[in-house]
């Protein structure tokens, strides 16, 4: 009986910029075995990685894995089709890791996404095997590149190696930055990999790495040519396997990008720089605005621009992901619900309601007191619309972040967009200013106005999560 592919491209046209780089490519990875991917610099060995992980658009063809119950999954195609795998094993050439997280953390990420979800115990036996323990409550970024490689490579093969199931492991250039010990550990659960039936692909110039390999695949030109590898190795012992669920990727890189704002918030709030800036613009050109003179609109729109200019500021997730391309493997491992996931758990979520009350007290000082009053019982309402606002803009900043020439893309024109719901807020308020809270479910109502900020706000950010990277 033939061995079940776990994952393969068919006739995959790829091109970087305005170079073709795979032509034509058809490529199968079945279970049990190590597959060597061999070339110069240049030849195509991480575009076929990244292609097969569903991160690269394609010209042509398909990338298909096998899913739960042999079901096959459209990864990726030509036509725009995309769905995150099955539960596998990642790591990129950049290693994929954002720094503000710990190594025990980005341990057990890594394992959460595939469907495994393990005790403190079976981390610790993991990264002492690698020679990491010592570091696991230490930041990445505190750590020297050869002990970043190594937690890389295994938050990459972990999932596989606690798996009963047959499990795909993508590894990009992983000896890179290894000593000899480190080495040969890899070259260990390689061949420990294939002998549980789990399919492993790897990019190397390493020959002690292509010599384990079952089949080495040079590519040239985009083409691929293959000879059988020698299979070498000697096999260690690795972890019992654990029970697996269901994964929840999506919820596990929400929990990620909140706990790495509550670990390092600094740039969060250096976003209320600008906002107090005009905040003290506002107050030192027009002081304690009498309504009387000015109306409500113009201290409706001071009060509320400050939270406006926090909410559509770019946010600090947006560096996070860029970092180490920690945003290509997040985005490899939840698929095309990436996008959606960041722009709520990276979005400022803390700043407008406080900065919308400040800008109250300072700017409207000379309002009636019972007026005042008034407006504070309801001023939450606006600052509340505001927080989806908030989520839309930084659904289009990850937007552009995620087109290959982001730079040629610059978000605050995508960001004027935001400027319809940010009036529609302005109205809101200056009604409640004017006339109180009114409860009529007219056009003109507080409540229904801030309603169709929320609504324009959510359309936005439809529209920016739902459109693919290209």
């Amino acid at each position: 009986m033939g061995r079940l592919s776990i994952a393969e491209t068919r006739e995959v046209v790829v091109h970087r910029g305005s170079s073709r780089v795979l032509s034509s490519t058809s490529f199968s990875l079945e279970e049990g075995q190590l597959v060597a991917i061999v070339g110069e610099n240049g030849s195509g060995k991480t575009t076929l990685i990244e292609t097969l992980a569903g991160i690269i658009p394609l010209r042509e063809g398909g990338v298909y894995w096998r899913g739960k119950e042999g079901k096959i999954v459209t990864v990726r195609d030509s036509e725009g089709r995309r769905n995150a795998p099955p539960p596998m094993g990642l790591t990129l050439q950049k290693d994929g890791i954002c720094g503000d997280e710990t190594v025990r953390e980005r341990m057990s990420a890594s394992l959460e996404v595939a469907g495994l979800k393990v005790g403190n115990e079976v981390i610790n036996n993991l990264l002492e095997t690698w020679g990491i323990y010592h570091r696991s409550e230490d930041r990445v970024l505190q750590l020297s590149g050869g002990l970043r490689r190594r937690l890389s490579l295994l938050c990459g093969i972990a999932p596989a190696a606690l798996r009963d199931e047959p499990t795909a492991v993508l590894l990009d250039e992983p000896s890179e930055g290894l000593d000899k010990s480190a080495k040969d550990t890899l070259v260990g659960w390689l061949r420990a990999l294939s002998s549980r039936n789990h399919g492993v692909v790897f990019a190397t110039h390493d020959s002690d790495l292509i010599k384990c390999a079952d089949r080495v695949l040079y590519i040239n030109d985009g083409h691929l040519s293959e000879e059988k590898g020698e299979s070498s190795g000697n096999l260690c012992v690795l972890p019992e396997t654990c029970t697996s669920e269901e994964p929840s990727p999506i919820f596990s890189a929400v929990r990620w990008a909140l706990r790495t704002e509550y670990r390092n918030p600094i740039d969060t709030i250096g976003k209320a720089t600008p906002a107090v800036v005009c905040l003290l613009l506002a107050y030192a050109l027009v002081g304690e605005l009498d309504i009387d003179s000015h109306g409500s609109e113009l201290l409706a729109a001071l009060v509320l621009a400050p939270a406006f200019i926090t909410a559509i500021s770019s946010p600090a997730i947006l560096h996070r992901l860029s970092e180490s391309d920690s945003g290509r493997w997040w985005d490899a491992v939840v698929g095309p619900m990436a996008r959606p996931a960041f722009s709520i758990g990276g979005a400022s979520i803390l700043l407008p309601i406080p900065i919308v009350y400040l800008s109250w007290f300072v700017l409207a000082g000379s309002v009636d007191p019972n007026t005042s009053s008034e407006v504070l019982w309801w001023l939450w309402l606006p600052a509340l619309s505001m927080l989806d606002l908030a989520v839309a803009a930084t659904s289009l900043h990850l937007l552009v972040s995620d087109l290959s020439r982001s730079s040629a893309v610059p978000a605050p024109l995508l960001l004027i967009v935001l400027v319809w719901p940010f009036l529609e807020l302005t109205d809101a308020l200056a009604a409640i200013i004017d006339g109180g809270m009114e409860f009529s479910l007219t056009l003109q109502d507080p409540i229904i106005t801030c309603l169709i900020a929320s609504l324009i706000s959510a359309l936005v950010w439809l529209g920016a999560v739902l459109i693919p990277d290209y």
